[in-house]
């Protein structure tokens, strides 16, 4: 039980992360920082073809 509980924090811990990072590239008004423009940008000029479908990596982060 004890390490099910440590694997639930350590994914808590990953998604804190991210929502700070998240955090830290949206304006106060809502948008974009320039940089995150940038990469969004840069990733809708790459074909679908060069992605991970979503199902894949919805089984990866559900099998973890």
């Amino acid at each position: 039980m004890e390490n099910i509980n440590q694997k639930v924090l350590d994914k808590l811990d990953k998604i804190q992360i991210d929502i700070e990072f998240i955090k830290e590239n949206i304006e106060e008004d809502g948008g974009l920082t320039e940089w995150a423009e940038k990469e969004l940008d840069e990733a809708r000029k790459r074909p679908n073809s060069e992605s991970i479908p979503l199902e894949v990596v919805e089984e990866k982060i559900l099998k973890k």
